[in-house]
């Protein structure tokens, strides 16, 4: 046996249905579109969201509230999950490659949720009291990440006219 002389099973490839070419097909004169209207035309067609002329339902459904698109995401990692990191400098990189993040530039919270049986320096953009807490007593440092300031942009002075 060859790939040349492989062929599908039987019954399991269908002659496609040859529409348009006479009355005696069964499928002659409209071809099975019909009679006139959009889609009996050629290059007649609508998108799948279109309903018919009727208002579309992204527009009547009712709309709240608003997104902000300057909104920096925050990712949250609880301080039980820091427990195995075998006391090295956590920040948001260490936290990306070992799969407690997911956004690459958000911001990193720590929250206080579980326990800490190590001393281990954390690198995060902000702490909860409680998680403050518990890396200090567990003999480690909490360091806030701080991230310089956009400059203010002031209005252009008037001069006066000469």
């Amino acid at each position: 046996m060859n790939l040349g002389n492989l062929k599908p099973a039987p019954g399991a490839v269908k002659q496609r249905k040859r529409v348009g070419r006479g009355p005696a097909s069964g499928t002659g004169g409209t071809a099975s579109r019909g009679h006139k209207g959009q889609k009996a035309r050629s290059g007649g067609s609508y998108r799948a969201w279109f309903e018919g002329g009727q208002m579309p339902l992204q527009r009547r459904v009712p709309k709240r509230g608003f997104t902000n698109i300057h909104a920096i995401p925050v990712e949250v990692v609880n301080v039980g999950a820091l427990a195995g990191m075998g006391g090295e400098p956590v920040t948001p990189e260490v936290l990306r490659t070992k799969g407690l993040i997911r956004v690459r530039d958000a911001h990193v919270k720590i929250l206080g949720q579980g326990d800490l049986g190590e001393a281990v320096t954390v690198h995060a953009h902000a702490f909860s009291a409680q998680a403050r807490q518990k890396i200090e007593a567990a003999g480690g440092k909490a360091e806030l990440i701080v991230l310089p300031k956009r400059p203010k942009r002031y209005k252009k002075k008037e001069r006066p006219r000469a």
